[in-house]
């Protein structure tokens, strides 16, 4: 037993230092694989002893249960905002005020400067309790902010324990300020991801970084791409700095994640000059900046200047100009979503914006066409909001001659001219048409993804390969391939084909949330379809509920309802419902109430290791529960079957050939959920690999 504490934590030490190393320095030194060992190895340990789990353990970054509300924090010191310039002249001006207010022991000309990248998220102030990460909050007035730290906790380069390298003592109490955001690259896969499951997608990175940090359920948050810098001590004890590049290598010592585009200068015009050349590098960030933040580096000075209104003296923010141009509309074109939303865009005369050549430009949606008044021919201004996206701002009209005309909604959708519906109390117009070939090869992809149906190893190309090919005109077809005609494709070979029908095969048993997720109604992803299922055990309760009854679901709104009636309510749904029955895909889930000893694995206690070749370990865990069947963490003399996948966990394995548990694969696994166990329930079969 004193044996696993110490090795707990040591491995706590050892994953914390490498999550730095590769998310923070971006400097790996250890391969990926023996990373994972690790993180493995302390997740079958604290299984074992959860007892024994700390706060500062790395496997607490999943995200925890929803939390009902955020409370009230309040800080420690002020987290105030900054006065701003926008032109060169206001920096000269602050420059200017501030000398009249410095402390006798220091001229103007003696001042110090550090410039730091303002960037555009969403500000943090985070606790340090002895080294362990105790709490984050929100900025919120600069005295009150929410408390927030379960999502936090989730983000990769925040270090949960102080200093990150074993070697040295922790602060007894600091307290750091930050910025969390999206990296662009990033945002842009998520928002893709995003759109593709039906969820809502953001405007910009700040939006989604702001978004996903003040979700009441850290498991959303878990799973968002976010990131973070940190550039200020808010408040501490035992720690002592003179100056504000001190406070950054401090901050960099401890292990947080500081922006390497930061700089020290000895005069103004050295700040003002590398603020102009920085700013012409904002296409090749990976992050959000309005500008740039700059500051007396000595910190006895900044205190002495003190305030004006809520802002301190002795830090300025350098506005970034906005980027915008003006073109003229030469046509209005029409994207259709996998959800089946008409999304008009602009195609302009090519201008250049921010050091590239725009052609096209998002309208956001009709609605918003109509406010603005944007017309066919209009001389526009163009922007790219977030540095990134380009969008139309808006008409000139000053400059129309009489030829601009209104832009009308079409009726029918541009790409299977089925009609189109536009809500009453939505903004967006849609193509219901489940058969829609706009629609067709993102909905494929949806539905083959890891949170539907979980098809491994088909992927974008092969959706719209298959597509092409007219082998799928619906979802439901994947269910009637015919190996000959797949063989015949370009790449396939005969194991290729074999592995791609072996998970189709195996997709059909998926639990029903997948399925109903995997539907592509608006509105319903993976959370809703969950939330579904709790209340109706098969698709045909579903279908046959009304909206009342769908509006009572507690945290169900009535877009949602209204989008699952109106989709059931569509006879080419249905037929596709029915295809898929017939196929042989799964639609209701097993009644709880039905006696254990019916159900195949019932009394069977299984260990999952190793990556398996057609669903997730959480999709496994899922289908043998459903089944009767408990999954532990880790192998015991009580476990009847270690199910085994590619590379495999070598504790587990090791644990299991000691204790004699027969090993299983995947088919195996399904064998048994298909036929009846001989010797009845608990009896270990010869099933080993």
């Amino acid at each position: 037993m004193a044996d696993d504490a110490k090795r707990m934590e040591e491995l706590r030490k050892q994953i914390n230092y490498h999550s730095y190393r590769y998310y923070v320095l971006d400097d790996p030194v250890v391969p990926d694989a023996a990373y994972d060992a690790l993180v493995q190895e302390l997740q079958e340990l604290e299984t074992a002893h959860p007892e024994w789990v700390t706060p500062d353990s790395p496997t607490q970054r999943v995200g925890g249960e929803p939390l009902d509300k955020f409370e009230k924090v309040r800080h420690p010191a002020p987290v105030l905002s900054l006065a701003s310039a926008a032109e060169v002249q206001g920096v000269h001006d602050w420059l200017e005020r501030i000398s009249k207010l410095l402390p006798a022991r220091v001229t103007a000309a003696e001042l110090g400067y550090v410039v730091e990248p303002k960037i555009d998220g969403l500000t943090v102030v985070l606790h340090y309790l002895d080294g362990v990460f105790v709490q984050g909050a929100t900025r919120g007035d600069g005295e009150i902010g929410e408390d927030i730290t379960a999502n936090l906790r989730t983000i990769k380069s925040l270090p949960l324990r102080i200093p990150v390298s074993p070697d040295g003592p922790p602060p007894a109490r600091l307290v750091v300020r930050g910025e969390a955001y999206m990296p662009i690259d990033k945002f842009e896969e998520f928002n893709r991801r995003q759109e593709e499951a039906g969820e809502k997608t953001f405007a910009n990175p700040r939006n989604a970084a702001a978004g996903s940090l003040r979700q009441l359920d850290p498991r959303i948050a878990a799973v968002r791409p976010l990131d973070l810098f940190c550039y200020a001590i808010v408040d501490a004890e035992g720690v002592e700095t003179a100056t504000q590049w001190e406070v950054l290598a401090y901050l960099r010592q401890m292990g947080f994640p500081v922006c390497n585009d930061v700089a020290r200068f000895s005069s103004l015009e050295e700040v003002i000059t590398y603020c102009q050349e920085w700013m012409k590098r904002r296409d090749t960030l990976n992050y959000e900046a309005d500008g740039a933040v700059i500051k007396i580096n000595d910190l006895r000075t900044q205190a002495a200047l003190g305030f004006v209104g809520k802002d301190p003296r002795g830090a300025l923010a350098f506005k970034f100009p906005g980027r915008e141009a003006t073109t003229r509309i030469l046509d209005i074109g029409i994207n259709v979503g996998r959800t089946g939303t008409l999304n008009p865009y602009a195609k302009l005369e090519p201008v250049k914006l921010g050091g590239v050549t725009i052609k096209q430009a998002t309208l956001h949606n009709f609605e918003d066409m109509a406010r603005k008044d944007i017309r066919l021919g209009d001389t526009v201004t163009v922007k790219r909001a977030g540095d990134v996206i380009p969008y139309v701002v808006g008409p000139i009209v000053e400059l129309r001659t009489g030829q601009e005309r209104p832009f009308e909604i079409p009726e029918r959708c541009p790409a299977c001219k089925e009609p189109v519906v536009k809500p009453e109390d939505e903004v967006a117009v849609y193509c219901v048409n489940a058969s829609c070939p706009a629609q067709l090869v993102r909905r494929i992809e949806y539905f083959v993804s890891r949170g539907a149906m979980d098809i491994e190893g088909f992927g974008t190309r092969m959706a719209q390969l298959f597509v092409d090919k007219g082998l799928l005109k619906d979802v439901a077809d994947f269910y009637y391939l015919d190996r000959a005609e797949i063989l015949a494709l370009e790449g396939f070979a005969e194991k290729a084909t074999d592995n791609l029908l072996a998970a189709i095969e195996a997709s059909k048993t998926r639990p029903l949330a997948r399925i109903i997720a995997a539907l592509g109604i608006r509105g319903v992803g993976s959370t809703v379809a969950e939330l579904l299922t709790e209340h109706y055990s098969s698709i045909d309760e579903l279908m046959a509920a009304t909206q009342e009854e769908l509006e009572a679901i507690e945290g169900l709104g009535p877009h949602i309802a209204g989008n699952i009636v109106e989709w059931f309510s569509r006879e080419r749904h249905r037929k596709l419902i029915e295809k898929l029955r017939r196929a042989g895909v799964r639609l209701a889930e097993e009644r709880r109430e039905r006696p254990a000893e019916e159900l195949p694995l019932a009394g069977l206690t299984f260990v999952i290791t190793g990556t398996l070749p057609s669903m997730s370990r959480d999709a496994a865990m899922a289908l043998i529960q459903e089944h009767g069947g408990k999954v532990t963490g880790s192998v015991s003399s009580k476990t009847d079957y270690l199910l085994v996948g590619k590379a495999p966990g070598g504790t587990k394995y090791r644990k299991a050939q000691q204790l004699g548990v027969p090993l299983i694969d995947e088919a195996k696994l399904m064998q048994m959920i298909r036929q009846t166990l001989q010797g009845g329930r608990g009896k270990q079969l010869d099933l080993g690999l």
